[in-house]
């Protein structure tokens, strides 16, 4: 099988294809052998996917903002950091709008799912939440006005003031030009070893 122009290349030499065609005919050896070179996949690809996910925003335009939205999220992670948050803190505010411009309507779930496995449940809420939070930032916004107190349904829950510190501290306020932005492999490492920790099996919530 090694050899065929037709497949896919394995990301080490020394491994071997999986050779059914379908998920429903994998036997034992099978699962084994794809589970154990996962792993290796995931330790060393899944910092490279998320980072080329952001970087890949790099030079986009914008329409309006005077920076762009990796740009946003740069001074959101170096604001954190200058002020002395932990690691996982740092990689939300990275992470917090990572679906901004993929999935804009709904883009802090977007990062909670990609986060949730290995953050902390109030980090996962504030990811999840924050852009239900920043509308209260919204003062004359003509057409979220009434959107501008739905975070106060949430009032008196355990993530609220978190919440609201890190919107009005490291969302709302990250987005204008001369404000600290350290490169992206900056913070490489720290996500790298946000990741690395085991990570939860979340099953999906029901409605």
């Amino acid at each position: 099988m090694k050899g065929d122009a037709t497949l896919s290349p394995l990301l080490r030499a020394e491994w071997d294809y999986i050779a059914p065609p379908a998920l429903d005919q994998f036997r034992a050896d099978d699962w084994r052998l794809l589970t154990k070179q996962g792993h290796t996949y995931a330790a060393e690809q899944q910092v490279l996917h998320v980072l080329r996910l952001l970087e890949g925003s790099a030079n986009d335009p914008t329409y309006g903002y005077q920076v762009n939205n990796f740009r946003h999220c740069l001074q959101s992670a170096t604001a954190a950091m200058l002020d002395g948050r932990d690691e996982e803190y740092v990689v939300v505010a990275l992470l917090h709008d990572i679906g901004f411009t993929t999935c804009p309507t709904n883009h802090g779930a977007f990062a909670a799912s990609l986060l949730a496995p290995y953050v902390s449940d109030a980090s996962r809420w504030l990811l999840e939440h924050h852009q239900i939070f920043l509308a209260h930032h919204y003062h004359e916004h003509p057409d979220t006005a009434e959107d501008s107190a739905g975070r106060e349904g949430w009032r008196g829950h355990p993530n609220f003031e978190a919440t609201a510190e890190f919107v009005a501290r490291y969302d709302q306020t990250t987005i204008m030009p001369g404000q600290p932005e350290a490169p992206l492999v900056t913070f490489a490492p720290m996500l790298a070893r946000v990741l690395a920790r085991p990570p939860r099996r979340l099953l999906p919530r029901e409605d």
